[in-house]
């Protein structure tokens, strides 16, 4: 399954505690997070190798080890048994150590890969380089779709002026303006040349104008669209986290000038744009993306309709049907 050999953000950096451990989900599996001494994140299959108990339910030792509710079976960062306390002069061997899994931090969230090979390094943020560029995370949201359903709702123009009537979109201007889509096994989706009139282009914005977009899908379920009004210019990511087959995590990273609005209203601005999302993504059926058939489309949904031959060509299974 490909989706194994990719990295996909499975929690904020600042959500993961030093004197606990964190449960977390995965493409339908458990993992649990925690902070070694050094306070180094670390993941483990959410499971003690000796009775199968959930590691989540158990502490962080002052040491800076895991350790298990059950009997007291102890892990260090590598994942190996240092401490079996009915046994104390025994020294546990590999076959006793908990699943380790690669972990790596980026643009504030810990990605995850489940395969013991598979990507280097998570996708990047080219925005989260650009010292000028203010950077917040906002989320997470759970969503109950797929999430190719997301990135799918991400890509599209067309349903500004209905579900985001007021701030991203007005029914008076819905015309499609054309773009070009090319994708690649290498480079992704790339989508130049899309416009839109907004009545709201910003958190920060007082007036209506029309919105210069970009996007790039570089991993099956994230995407980073840029956005330019005049001397404006922001970049959003969406990073999604399948927890199951049909059920979503997801934050924003977002980039936008230092002088612009403030955290809050960033925050609140993000939230009421995605919470409208919500409805409509909740509301589609089937939940998984029908990658062939099953679904028409129209000459407005080419971003879409590339997006899907491109996670058949590469093979993505996972929250497609």
């Amino acid at each position: 399954m490909i989706e194994r050999h990719l990295w996909h953000p499975v929690a904020a950096e600042r959500d993961v505690p030093h004197d606990a451990p964190l449960a977390v989900r995965l493409l339908g599996e458990e993992i649990v997070l925690w902070r070694d001494a050094a306070g180094t994140p670390q993941a483990f299959d959410d499971r003690c190798p000796h009775r199968g108990t959930k590691l989540s339910i158990g502490r962080v030792c002052a040491n800076g080890e895991l350790e298990c509710a059950y009997h007291g079976w102890r892990f260090g960062s590598d994942g190996r048994c240092v401490s079996i306390p009915a046994l104390p002069d025994f020294a546990p061997p590999l076959s006793h150590a908990a699943k380790r899994h690669a972990l790596q931090a980026a643009c504030g969230l810990l990605w995850l890969r489940l395969a013991e090979d598979g990507e280097h390094a998570p996708p990047r943020f080219d925005a989260e380089a650009d010292d000028r560029l203010h950077k917040l995370l906002v989320g997470p949201f759970d969503v109950g779709t797929s999430a190719p359903r997301i990135v799918e709702n991400f890509l599209d123009l067309s349903h500004f002026g209905f579900v985001h009537e007021g701030t991203l979109g007005e029914r008076a201007h819905t015309r499609a303006e054309p773009c070009e889509v090319t994708a690649d096994n290498e480079r992704g989706l790339t989508v130049t040349g899309a416009r839109a009139w907004q009545p709201q282009a910003h958190a920060g914005a007082g007036e209506g104008a029309m919105v210069d977009y970009g996007y790039r899908v570089v991993a099956p379920y994230n995407a980073v669209l840029t956005k330019s009004q005049g001397a404006y210019q922001e970049a959003i990511a969406l990073f999604c986290c399948p927890l199951d087959a049909e059920f979503t995590r997801v934050w924003f990273r977002l980039a936008v000038p230092g002088h612009g609005a403030d955290d809050d209203s960033l925050r609140d601005f993000q939230h009421r744009v995605f919470e409208q999302d919500r409805v409509i993504l909740e509301a589609q059926r089937p939940r998984r993306l029908p990658l062939a058939g099953g679904e028409v489309h129209s000459a407005a949904d080419r971003a879409s309709a590339v997006y899907r031959r491109w996670l058949q060509q590469r093979g993505v299974g996972y929250g497609t049907c």
